[in-house]
């Protein structure tokens, strides 16, 4: 069965580094953070919690090795060095650190609400249940195993239909050579088990039509060139067990739910478009003219 995979709405926060910037200011007064300092620049803490949620950015909350945080402590060292001296020159009231230090806070509480909306709100397994009983609705039908001959010219595949028709074991050798299809000649135009739906469709219409064991009487023509299909079986679609495609499911009704609370938010706010309000009417003539 296969799943719709889409990325989840989590507004993605800027790199977390710029946070060692923040501990970085001229009264020397470290800002908010969480556990036991891990380095100390000029006084200023680098602390667990920093570390910690940079590697959980970078890594996907996966834990990373000893030596890969140390060489991060070493990171956030050095720009602690080097944002101390931005503040030294006054670079922390400059406009443009402003407007990207508004950005980062924004977006690192974007993503600590979708991350407790989700803890908030889990998927149950009758979400679960219900989402596999659609999928497994939809997937009904039939899917085939075939191979194929791709030509460019319909005389060249009129010509290996009439070949087959005297020899029909001569497919494979026909296919390694004069099919143009890179992904099957190889294995003698075998393209495996596949559902009609995911080739274009006039080869899953063709295929329809065919009686196992049977090649196609004309060329199909599709718009990758002229194609000579060969059905050896059809089945019936089996969706896999509930139970093998809950990871997938779950991600899946994951993000659709996040999704609609995003959609949901953004209703309903008030929101106001600087460049669509100032964008310009529509000059008589022209709206005249396209009436």
């Amino acid at each position: 069965m296969r799943t719709i995979q889409s990325g989840l709405l989590l507004i993605s926060a800027a790199s977390l580094l710029a946070l060692g910037a923040c501990n970085a200011r001229k009264d020397d007064k470290p800002a908010a953070a969480t556990g036991p300092a891990e380095a100390t620049v000029n006084g200023v803490a680098i602390s667990q919690g920093q570390v910690d949620a940079v590697i959980k950015q970078r890594s996907n909350g996966q834990p990373v090795p000893p030596e890969a945080r140390k060489a991060l402590v070493d990171s956030l060292v050095l720009q602690s060095v080097v944002a101390q001296e931005a503040v030294k020159q006054g670079l922390d009231k400059s406009p443009d650190y402003l407007n990207q230090m508004e950005t980062v806070r924004q977006s690192a509480l974007a993503n600590a609400y979708v991350e407790d909306w989700i803890k908030k709100n889990p998927v149950t397994d009758e979400m679960l249940k219900a989402e596999y009983d659609r999928l497994k609705a939809s997937a009904a039908g039939t899917e085939y195993k075939a191979r194929h001959i791709l030509v460019e010219k319909e005389a060249d595949a009129k010509a290996i239909i009439a070949t087959l028709k005297k020899t029909p074991a001569a497919f494979d050798k026909l296919a390694k050579e004069k099919s143009k299809d890179p992904g099957s000649k190889g294995n003698g135009g075998d393209l495996g088990w596949f559902n009609p739906q995911q080739m274009v469709p006039e080869f899953g219409a063709a295929l329809g039509k065919l009686e196992k064991g049977k090649i196609t009487e004309e060329p199909v023509k599709t718009q990758f060139g002229y194609h000579v299909i060969l059905l050896e079986d059809s089945r019936p679609i089996e969706p896999p067990p509930l139970d093998s495609v809950k990871p997938q499911l779950s991600q899946q009704l994951q993000q659709q739910n996040m999704r609609k609370q995003i959609d949901a938010l953004k209703a309903a706010a008030k929101i106001e478009l600087a460049s669509a309000a100032s964008a310009p009417a529509a000059a008589p003539a022209a709206s005249a003219a396209s009436k």
